[in-house]
């Protein structure tokens, strides 16, 4: 398969969503949209800033399509609210709106989030297509079919599964996402790396460089080395039940982080990537027969947390245990016997360990917020 140009297939209990990865994707994949599209109505979901930046890219689209309505929301995580959600389903009933409509979500892992939601909820559920246009939602938030808005109390607690018929991740765009933002979108890739691809965690760590800097050639076969491990897991439980689970790591934490500091402060690449390091920490202080497992070997630890530091992660802001504390008990997978935690257990492989005692969830907390890179 040249490195240039990737196509992958998603199969789900719903059908079989093609995700085609490489410089270019958009423009190599629009024969098969605008066919699809061919004298629909076509809800275009989207910030003004991509559209600036990106919207000139989707002009085979719009030609193809019978009507062409463009649906603004907010960037980030601001977007994804009940009532954005409301305002987005009248407009597009004012618009005429039907059941075989259709609905583009171009941007990043938010207006993907929000663009799956709207329309899987909009009369009783539209098809849509995922067009990623940052490196987090390229590699995660596109690929699986959870679709979800945020509650005050939890991110993503109101969703649904709802799988697009395409995902086109065009690594051309990600030339234009600031440093900060590839930081973020790889630490979904170390993730995927740590937990389920030892290999693909060894290509960030040797060219991390070019992968910062946002080079099409070097982002185009990690993107698409992460889209296969996740679609793999993602093929082998739908449903998010069992093993599914594992993509979770570093999110426990992570978003009651961001929910502790207002879904501001930091991106959300980088609350997880303290998730991570929390699970670093949690897994090196539980005795390893205690889980049922060997002990997390020490280079593991290090390795990961030496790849994490070489991101410049911004400082993480004071936070009081009190406050996450409850925030983990409402997080969205928790079941009701109990909160389970992933934790790595070597490099490319992690476990799911369903009884973590509160105490030790507690005693690790407050050291990992005052250093939350050192070792146990």
């Amino acid at each position: 398969m040249p490195t240039s140009f990737h196509r992958l297939a998603l199969r789900h209990p719903a059908g079989e969503t093609p995700v085609l990865v490489g410089s270019g994707a958009l423009a190599k994949g629009a024969g098969e949209l605008a066919t699809w599209l061919a004298g629909r109505t076509v809800f275009l979901l989207s910030t003004p800033r991509v559209l600036d930046l990106h919207g000139a890219r989707l002009e085979p689209l719009w030609r193809a399509a019978g009507r062409w309505d463009v649906l603004a929301v907010e960037e980030g995580e601001a977007a994804k609210t009940p009532a954005t959600a409301e305002r987005l389903w009248s407009e597009m009933l004012a618009a005429g709106g039907k059941r075989d409509s259709r609905l583009l979500a171009f941007g990043g892992g938010s207006a993907g989030d929000l663009g799956g939601f709207v329309a899987g909820c909009f009369l009783r559920g539209i098809a849509y297509a995922q067009l990623p246009t940052t490196l987090l939602a390229q590699v995660d938030a596109a690929l699986g079919g959870k679709t979800g808005v945020d509650l005050p109390g939890g991110k993503n607690t109101v969703g649904l599964f709802h799988h697009p018929d395409f995902v086109l991740a065009d690594t051309a765009v990600l030339a234009t996402l600031p440093r900060a933002e590839l930081c973020s979108g790889l630490v979904e890739v170390v993730k995927m790396g740590a937990l389920l691809d030892a290999g693909l965690f060894a290509a960030v760590e040797a060219d991390l460089d070019r992968l910062l800097a946002g080079d099409p050639a070097a982002l185009t076969p990690v993107v698409a080395r992460a889209a296969a491990a996740k679609i793999g897991v993602v093929e082998r439980d739908p449903a998010e039940r069992d093993e599914r689970r594992l993509l979770n790591y570093g999110h426990t934490l992570g978003h009651a982080i961001e929910a502790a500091l207002g879904y501001a402060g930091l991106r959300h690449g980088e609350a997880v990537a303290y998730g991570i390091l929390f699970a670093l920490r949690l897994a090196e202080r539980l005795d390893g027969a205690a889980v049922g497992a060997p002990p997390l070997p020490a280079e593991t630890a290090a390795r990961t947390r030496a790849l994490l530091a070489r991101l410049g992660l911004p400082p993480l802001p004071p936070l009081d245990p009190d406050v996450l504390l409850p925030l983990l008990a409402r997080d969205k997978k928790a079941r009701e016997d109990g909160l389970a935690w992933v934790l790595p257990a070597a490099l490319g492989s992690g476990r799911i360990v369903e009884e973590v005692p509160p105490e030790e969830v507690r005693g690790a907390l407050a050291p990992f917020l005052a250093d939350p890179f050192a070792p146990l």
